[in-house]
């Protein structure tokens, strides 16, 4: 799994994000608006900060609960609602919090026991 920091920036039609907005003042989601006022710098970051372990970890999550099939053999599309896409991002966005606690956890263990 890839991140792309100009996705906010891009052509909606491309990009889930599209389904988020519709409708959106009448069901706000708070996620959605700080994520959307972000700056791709700072978005950027975070996803530079983020190990390769992590990465693969979220996106192994993700494929699970969207049900993934091997690309090279199938076209595969998903469709989906502006809540269960909220919800999905959510999901992601929290396990990956969760395991950079950890991450950073186990570093800092490592460090008080001098290995």
């Amino acid at each position: 799994m890839v991140f792309d920091p100009n996705f906010l920036n891009d052509y909606p039609e491309e990009h889930p994000s599209q389904l988020l907005n519709e409708g959106l003042e009448d069901n706000p989601n708070k996620l959605l608006k700080y994520l959307q006022h972000q700056p791709p710098e700072v978005l950027a970051r975070v996803a530079q900060s983020v190990s390769p372990e992590i990465k693969q970890i979220i996106s192994q999550n993700v494929q699970g609960l969207v049900g993934m099939l091997p690309s090279e053999n199938f076209n595969v599309q998903i469709t989906t609602d502006r809540d269960n896409l909220a919800g999905l991002l959510a999901s992601a966005m929290m396990t990956g919090y969760f395991l950079r606690q950890m991450e950073q956890r186990m570093q800092l263990d490592h460090l008080s026991n001098g290995h």
